[in-house]
């Protein structure tokens, strides 16, 4: 069967032979119980990027979904999103959200870039990802964000023709506060997990300074006779193990100075002027119609930033 025919069966599937979604005991439910859904700079920025693609009033079909826990599972994995989500019929339906991975010529550059500066190399192995970190990446050709939908893939199984369906809408909810709580799984779906990375930058500080790498934590603890007895470093003392150590007399003068070069705003996403009338869609035939959004449009255009 071709993709138009496909389509073409699932477009006029009679949606009223479908009910209320089936509730779910134990499914992963958003945390944000009313209002914006995303808390971090990171899963705020990443809404905002689908949101620029003209998916907000789709988007919002899937926050009852996100807020019910009608979504069973969500993994994140380098280059794809999979998560199953519960509807009206009794097999859940199966979603899957594709984003190329870096290669990994590229991941080896930027981990370069990040291993020398200092600014970076300690918060990221302090577990944190500073808001410059998508500067860095986008100067290195590798931005973090899809900068156009169609380098999104979106598929779910439902009946439903509209991309994205409740159940994609659901999973880019839950997906945006799993960067809530952990933002290097942004990192993990453009190819890199968390222990990967900090492991590499780990090496290169310690070749770059001629010491040896610190060790990860081991999530296990060796209580044999032969094992080590020296713990990890953790805290300050993981995050700063594979820095070069700055004489006092050197530092004076920089003392005051920003690691590396802050930007004069915080980057923001450019947008056209006419996003807002892009995501209502267009007026009642009472209030202008159509020809109404036009001449609002060519409003917008005219007195928008130039």
């Amino acid at each position: 069967m071709s993709e138009r025919s496909e389509r073409t069966i699932r477009h006029s599937t009679d949606f009223s032979d479908y009910g209320r979604p089936r509730r779910v005991d134990g499914g992963l439910k958003a945390r944000s119980t009313r209002g914006a859904i995303g808390r971090s700079w990171w899963s705020r920025r990443f809404l905002e990027v689908l949101e620029s693609f003209a998916l907000g009033t789709r988007l919002t079909r899937g926050r009852s979904y996100a807020r019910a826990g009608q979504v069973l599972r969500l993994d994140v994995t380098p280059g794809r999103v999979t998560a199953q989500v519960q509807g009206s019929r009794p097999r859940p339906y199966e979603v899957w959200i594709a984003l190329a991975a870096f290669p990994e010529a590229l991941w080896s550059r930027i981990e370069d870039e990040l291993a020398g500066q200092a600014f970076f190399s300690a918060r990221l192995l302090a577990g944190d990802l500073p808001d410059e970190l998508e500067e860095l990446f986008a100067a290195a050709g590798a931005p973090l964000f899809p900068a156009a939908v169609d380098e999104l893939t979106q598929r779910c199984n439902c009946p439903d023709f509209a991309v994205p369906c409740k159940h994609l809408a659901a999973t880019f909810y839950l997906l945006a506060e799993a960067f809530d709580a952990d933002p290097f799984e942004l990192l993990h779906w453009r190819g890199r997990s968390r222990a990967d990375l900090l492991d590499r930058l780990r090496a290169r500080r310690a070749e770059a300074t001629g010491t040896t790498a610190s060790p990860a934590p081991a999530s296990i603890v060796d209580t044999s006779p032969s094992a080590v007895d020296v713990l990890p470093p953790t805290g300050a003392s993981r995050a700063l193990a594979g820095l070069a150590a700055t004489p006092v007399a050197e530092a004076v003068d920089r003392f005051w100075t920003a690691p590396v070069p802050l930007p004069d705003r915080p980057p923001r996403l450019a947008t056209g002027p006419d996003l807002l009338l892009r995501q209502l869609g267009p007026p009642a035939p009472a209030i202008g119609g159509p020809g109404l959004l036009e001449r609002l449009r060519r409003a917008y255009r005219a007195f928008g930033p130039g």
